[in-house]
Formats: structure tokens, sequence, C-alpha cells
């Protein structure tokens, strides 16, 4: 059985894609050389080649130029995470969508929030998970100390639906990053689940009388009980 070899012509291309390949690296690496020595360049990114040329990366990415990306990309937990608003950008600049719209309904904690927009190929209106001041209770969203969900929360049910509609509609434009209060509201979760649960002072009361030996019960027969009577080891 004869296999066919490599022809001169193939052996060219291959190594025309390796040198262009080697050299749009070496231009990236210069680029992010240069990125990292700018006093323009945010506090993970400033004096980190290898950070920088990550963001250069994610740039080609999303399209965007890569300060933008740098100025707009946090490090959470050793995580990247896109800000809010960046994400917001990435789905009306990413061509499948119409801009990006907000549907707010109800009042109180009924008060919903669904990140909707039309799909230029189809006309189709496609939506997000609808997020509510309800959930943002119960995920305990609202109630950490210093939470803007207090203070500005139609701004918060914006930025945690667009959030949403990326993660379920168009995955491919948040790259499986997650916002900075994503990031930390995970990171929160799994720091609760892995503590001892806390009990409440009656239940510790309950616990405490459980314990407690009976005052029915004689001296005697409790000494006996616990192998005190005289007759156990004399080095207890």
């Amino acid at each position: 059985m004869n296999e066919s070899l490599p022809t001169p012509t193939t052996q060219s291309n291959e190594m025309s894609v390796a040198t262009n390949e080697e050299r749009t690296f070496a231009l990236d690496q210069r680029y992010a050389q240069a990125l990292a020595t700018s006093d323009l360049a945010p506090k993970a990114f400033a004096g980190s080649v290898a950070n920088c040329l990550i963001a250069v990366n994610l740039a080609k990415r999303t399209n965007f130029d890569p300060l933008m990306v740098m100025q707009n990309m946090a490090v959470i937990h050793g995580k990247p995470s896109w800000s809010a608003t960046f994400l917001i950008a990435c789905i009306n600049a990413c061509g499948r969508f119409e801009s990006l719209q907000f549907r707010i309904e109800g009042e109180g904690m009924k008060k919903t929030c669904t990140a909707h927009a039309v799909e230029k190929s189809t006309g189709e209106v496609v939506e997000g998970p609808p997020v509510s001041m309800q959930m943002a209770q119960d995920e305990g969203w609202s109630t950490k100390s210093g939470s803007k969900w207090k203070t500005m929360p139609d701004l918060m049910l914006r930025y945690r639906s667009a959030a949403f509609f990326a993660r379920t509609v168009a995955p491919e434009v948040a790259m499986g990053m997650h916002t900075p209060d994503e990031a930390n509201d995970m990171r929160a979760n799994a720091q609760a689940t892995s503590r001892p649960s806390a009990i409440s002072a009656q239940e510790a009361l309950e616990q405490a009388r459980d314990i407690t030996p009976d005052s029915s019960v004689e001296p005697d027969s409790v000494d006996s009980a616990f192998g005190l009577d005289g007759d156990g080891p004399d080095d207890f």
C-alpha cells in the first residue's frame, strides 16, 4: 500500500502558516510589552507582559481595542471577569442582535427585569431569564453590606439581567467569563456552604438539656454509670 508523501507545495504551505503564526505572536508580544509599561494600564496588567498578552488575545476575539478590554476586565479571586457595561457593549457589537433592551415590570419585591433583543437573522425577539428583587434577596445579593441593590436597584436589575442574557442566549459573547458581581456572589455562596451551619440559641439550649444529667438520678448511681464507684482504674 503506497502512502502519499507530502509534496513540496504542501510543505511550503505548512512552513508559511507556521511562519505567519510566529510573526503574529511576536507582534502581539511587542504590543503587550508596550501596554505593560504604560501608565494607563490597570493594576492587574501594569508590568505584566503575560496578562497584557491575554488582553490582546481577548481583544482580537471581541473586536475591541486591547486597552478597552484591559480597562473593563477585573480579576476576581484569580479569574478574569467582564464589567457589566462592557458585556452589554459586547452583545450590542457582536452583530447578531439589535441593541439590547430591558423590560421592567412590577413594584417592590415583585419588580422584575428581562433583557431582550431582536435577532437580526430571524427577526425573532429573544429573551434572557427574568431577574427580580425577590431573587436578589433570596440569593443574598441585596443583603450584603454596602450592596448597590439597596441604592440602585433598577441599574442592578439591568446589569444582572444582561449577564443572564449573555449566559443563556449568547454564551459566545461572554466567552465563559462572569461579571465581578457574579464572581463575588458565587465565591460568597461557596464559602457559606462550606461553613458549619449556625444553630439558634433555642436549639443550643435544647441540646444542652439533652446532655444534662437527670436530677432524679441518685449521685451513687451516676458514679456507677461512669465507672467512678471505686472499682475503676486508680489512675483515672
